[in-house]
């Protein structure tokens, strides 16, 4: 509560963003924290669900594999649980000028640079949303299940991820987990994909440790979905891209892009004639499209092959990954930077 009252001040003083975002975002992280309960006296709870119990007793054996082999922060992030009662924890806003795949960033004192700014509320983001598309800007909003906070809290596991498979719930653990590992604040796409690839080596050793033949070739369809969509998105962007950096007048760029955002919702239907029904990125497709849509896509996937190569030069070996990715993290020259090979504007 001190920590909330001195940001109400701030806000007062006006030192901090318009519309005191930080409050609204200090006061969601307050009112999360408050809910929540261990997991060891949820599961003793005879009121709790056997469907829950369950879920949650995979996850504690998860939480403890991420620390115990995977060598991830052993402390007391992902030991609680809150249920909040609504399909999202948090809703992003990304947003990107009419012609450009470069996002808007945000900074902020502990996470750095980032590509999106979060709400706890719904209403809120749409807001802010708005604003955004009357200053011109192509704007899209993202329901987010889960996420961290670096460490500086200890984060609980949330109804919203419970909708997910147990191979998801445990790969999205150790994602958040690598984020307190190693973050390199204003560097989402580092930050990311490094998450992203300790996740895949993660949820592979988890699934052959536990002996969990049945859950692998669902996880391996779920991967390769995923590879396929996420090479569309990227092939999509690369595209709008070469145009937006063309000598064509404004209104072509305008007519050419929505020819381009068209051609994809009819590639998706052709790719998804693959997946045997699945339609898990209908609703994703189900919309208008525009540049803020690839921003996320982008962050998290584009340099995920550059980590892979990196893990696979050491063997797959996690301690040796972690150290060499350490070292790039804090690197000041320019290691890092083209690490991820950077790309014109």
């Amino acid at each position: 509560m001190r920590l909330l009252r001195n940001l109400v001040l701030l806000c007062m003083t006006g030192s901090l963003l318009t519309g005191c975002y930080v409050l609204q975002a200090a006061n969601g992280q307050i009112r999360l924290l408050a809910q929540r309960k261990p997991i060891a006296k949820v599961i003793a709870d005879p009121a709790t669900p056997s469907t829950l119990k369950s879920r949650l007793e995979y996850v504690q054996a998860a939480r403890e594999f991420a620390s115990h082999e995977l060598g991830l922060p052993d402390n007391k992030s992902y030991r609680s649980y809150v249920d909040l009662k609504r399909d999202y924890v948090l809703w992003n806003v990304f947003a990107a000028p009419e012609f450009s795949v470069y996002p808007r960033q945000w900074c902020f004192p502990v996470a750095g640079c980032v590509v999106y700014r979060g709400y706890f509320n719904d209403q809120s983001a749409q807001r802010y949303a708005d604003k955004l598309r009357h200053e011109g800007l192509d704007v899209t909003v993202s329901g987010v299940p889960a996420y961290s906070t670096l460490g500086h809290f200890n984060d609980p596991v949330i109804s919203t991820m419970m909708h997910w498979s147990n191979s998801q719930v445990a790969a999205t653990l150790f994602h958040e987990l690598a984020h307190q590992l190693v973050y390199v604040k204003g560097d989402s796409a580092f930050n990311e994909a490094f998450a992203t690839v300790v996740a895949d080596a993660g949820i592979k050793r988890w699934l052959q440790q536990q002996n969990r033949q049945e859950a692998w070739p669902a996880w391996q369809a779920y991967e390769q979905r995923g590879n396929a969509f996420s090479a569309l998105l990227l092939e999509t962007r690369q595209q709008l891209r070469a145009l937006y950096n063309s000598s064509e007048s404004i209104a072509s760029k305008r007519e050419h892009k929505n020819q381009i955002l068209a051609d994809l919702k009819s590639r998706y239907q052709s790719l998804k004639q693959q997946w045997n029904g699945y339609s898990g990125y209908d609703k994703w497709m189900d919309r208008p499209l525009g540049n803020a849509d690839f921003v996320a896509i982008a962050t998290y996937q584009q340099c995920v092959p550059k980590f892979e190569t990196l893990l696979h030069k050491v063997d797959e070996d996690l301690p040796k990954f972690y150290a060499a990715v350490a070292t790039l993290a804090k690197d000041k020259g320019t290691a890092r930077q083209s690490f991820c090979t950077a790309e014109a504007n």
